[in-house]
């Protein structure tokens, strides 16, 4: 075969590759509008008022004080613990409608506000968002909690916090986001375990008189007792429509989903015979025909290790959440926006933000902690990259050193970048963690409907 015919060949490869990929976020059906009956779209700004509002209502529900309080002199909540079922038949059947919430970022009035949420691109900043997504998530949670052990003047015994980040999509209209017209966050739960349950958060601004949607997001909620270190049992869930039993049967099957993957993660098992071979083939393209141990790199890529960025944040009582420590939505904004920067240098370009996945809190993070990120660009076909950022921290009280977080994200870029290139056996499984990930965003089938109620009343996509 001549070179001119196999470079003709890899290009036809490379058009199928382009077309695919792009239409696999083209076919995506972005219809967030929920049919509950408490959310006309047209008629109802916001259910619950400004996200601030919110934030408040959260800090008055569990009885959280104002004003940081070093050395752990925090309110004891052990007394709650009277009030928490023990037993899921202790409370009520709940429906999503019961749940659902919508809330307002008010950025078209609010001068100061706006500062905090632009880019030096003049958009808004992706991770000011993520932030929100994540606080908003939580209260949609406690909007679903209803405990009749609970007095009426007595704050809840329910700890919630965010155990997962499951996925966060992003539609076509986000880099056009302006910083000046109000943002609209809106959930419900959209499935419920024994003590901890899903919220499906999107986000809508509106533009020339429509609400255009901006994101969609899979948070998983865990609930705990009123010291947060038990699970607490929550109300079951029920389906009052065929659509809603759909959302349900959704939830199911990611819940095993997530098992699934979890129990085929690269630190249990080993990669299977198609990723064993990708490793071979990588290896055997960059090695001497001669000699195994020389390495050389292809031209065209880029060695991984060469392809990182790293940081260190100093977290402060602002950066807290409700159980005094590092707030998680803190920590995406910081990682996202560590990613980004890395796309940024990686590609030369201004990366778009297509998906994040698999966002995974290990461990609760103290407001004294050291925070450092490590950023590193694990895959790339055509115009796409994968970031994986690692965030660890560092106990002041023990001295360990530990790592909290794993993020995944998604980039496109105008061009195609250059391949990135494993050296060791560590990078190599990198790559293969971050080709999962990629190709679980890109071929996903995944339906809306599935765990949002769906009716798009404006006709955008």
């Amino acid at each position: 075969m001549s070179l001119n015919v196999l470079r003709r060949l890899c290009y036809a490869r490379d058009v199928c590759r382009q077309y695919t990929l792009n239409n696999c976020f083209k076919s995506r059906q972005w219809k967030f509008y929920y049919t509950g009956s408490r959310h006309d779209p047209n008629a109802q700004l916001a259910t619950a008022g400004t996200i601030q509002h919110l934030k408040e209502e959260l800090a008055a529900w569990m009885g959280v004080e104002c004003g940081y309080k070093p050395l752990n002199q925090t309110i004891s909540r052990t007394h709650l613990l009277q009030y928490l079922p023990t037993k899921q038949k202790e409370l009520p059947d709940r429906t999503m409608s019961d749940s659902f919430v919508s809330a307002l970022i008010p950025l078209s009035s609010d001068l100061e506000l706006q500062d905090k949420y632009v880019s030096f691109l003049g958009h808004v900043r992706v991770g000011r968002l993520l932030e929100d997504m994540d606080i908003f998530a939580v209260y949609v949670a406690q909007k679903h909690i209803l405990n009749p052990k609970q007095p009426k003047e007595k704050h809840s015994p329910y700890s919630l916090v965010t155990a997962l980040v499951d996925k966060i999509d992003f539609t076509d209209y986000l880099p056009k986001c302006q910083p000046n017209e109000d943002i609209r966050l809106s959930g419900h739960v959209s499935w419920v375990g024994t003590s901890s349950m899903e919220v499906v958060v999107w986000l809508e601004q509106k533009s020339h008189g429509v609400w255009r949607k901006l994101t969609r997001a899979l948070f998983l909620i865990a609930a705990r007792d009123p010291m947060a270190q038990k699970a607490a049992v929550i109300n079951p869930l029920i389906a009052t429509t065929d659509e809603e039993r759909e959302i349900l049967a959704g939830g199911e099957t990611r819940k095993k989903q997530r098992k699934l993957e979890q129990s085929q993660h690269l630190t249990k098992v080993i990669p299977d015979a198609e990723e064993q071979s990708i490793i071979h083939g990588l290896f055997v393209r960059s090695v001497d025909e001669v000699s195994l141990k020389s390495r050389k790199l292809p031209a065209g890529c880029v060695w991984m290790e060469d392809c990182t960025l790293s940081n260190i944040i100093f977290s402060h009582p602002e950066d807290r959440n409700l159980h005094h420590k590092v707030f998680g939505g803190f920590l995406m904004r910081q990682a996202m926006e560590l990613s980004w920067a890395l796309g940024y240098i990686f590609s030369k370009y201004r990366p778009a933000l297509k998906s994040i996945s698999n966002i995974s809190f290990n461990r609760p993070v103290d407001v004294s902690s050291l925070i450092r990120m490590h950023a590193y660009v694990v895959f790339t076909q055509l115009q796409y990259i994968q970031v994986t950022v690692y965030a660890e921290c560092w106990d002041s009280g023990s001295g360990m050193t530990a790592t909290s977080n794993t993020f995944h994200f998604t980039y496109e870029v105008p061009d195609q970048v250059p391949e990135v290139f494993p050296r060791s056996y560590q990078d190599a499984m990198m790559y293969i963690d971050g080709r999962r990930h990629f190709y679980n965003v890109m071929t996903s089938n995944d339906n809306v409907n599935d765990y949002v109620h769906a009716k798009n009343t404006d006709g955008t996509k």
